[in-house]
């Protein structure tokens, strides 16, 4: 698949992209999109922004079609006319994006949402009066993925902490960093609880099974320095 496929997915999708992301999220894929413009016919900062894209629209559904293809899509190995998008189709898709009074939630999509984050806070999670030392002081700056409960209030998965001390694993915590957990806990709870390609299984049923690194690997592959 080529950066021009791409980017029809993109425009066939885009009312479920906004459908999906919150207003950061979303300003963030239009963002990218815009530095994609930008890069012309620089290969390496084409490259970057399709990086930044697929981190940006990383909420989306697991069985959502764009979803899927973003997941096959690498561009590193690719030639630099497979890479480098059409300007037209490009200029077309922006122009598109910024000139659609998009709509905050579509029905289908609001459930399809809920399903998710649903599935999330069914994971074994613990409350903040849980926590101890420094992460229960800013679990943020502790690097924990909070995902919020409207009935139990701030749940931090289990997985996230050592079983014997309670403290938050290092792993997860560089992990979590990497995913911008802070900006986007339930993308980062969704990779982690999900199953993966690189992985064979939930990178969170890893933990302490496998390699620290090799869990780090599979964090860089998704955010592009193994792939796109």
């Amino acid at each position: 698949m080529t950066t021009d496929d791409l980017l029809e997915l993109l425009r066939r999708h885009l009312p479920e992209i906004r459908a999906s992301l919150t207003a950061a999220l979303f300003s963030g894929f239009r963002d990218s999109l815009l530095r994609l413009r930008a890069a012309g016919d620089d290969t390496r900062a084409v490259r970057a922004a399709l990086r930044e894209m697929r981190l940006a629209l990383r909420p989306l559904p697991r069985e959502n079609e764009l979803r899927r293809k973003l997941d096959q899509f690498r561009s590193g190995g690719a030639a630099p006319s497979a890479v480098l998008p059409d300007a037209d189709r490009l200029a077309d898709l922006i122009r598109l994006l910024q000139s659609v009074d998009w709509p905050t939630l579509d029905p289908a999509s609001a459930e399809i949402a809920r399903a998710v984050r649903d599935r999330l806070l069914t994971t074994p999670a613990r409350g903040p009066e849980q926590l101890t030392g420094a992460a229960a002081e800013n679990p943020a700056g502790a690097g924990l993925i909070r995902l919020s409960d409207p009935e139990r209030g701030d749940r931090y998965p289990d997985f996230q902490f050592d079983p014997d001390t309670g403290e938050p694993r290092p792993v997860v915590q560089r992990i979590n960093r990497m995913l911008l957990s802070d900006q986007d806990p339930w993308g980062a709870a969704d990779w982690w609880l999900g199953g993966n390609t690189w992985l064979r299984d939930a990178p969170a049923a890893l933990v302490g099974q496998v390699p620290d690194a090799r869990l780090t690997e599979a964090a860089a592959a998704l955010l592009g320095d193994g792939g796109w």
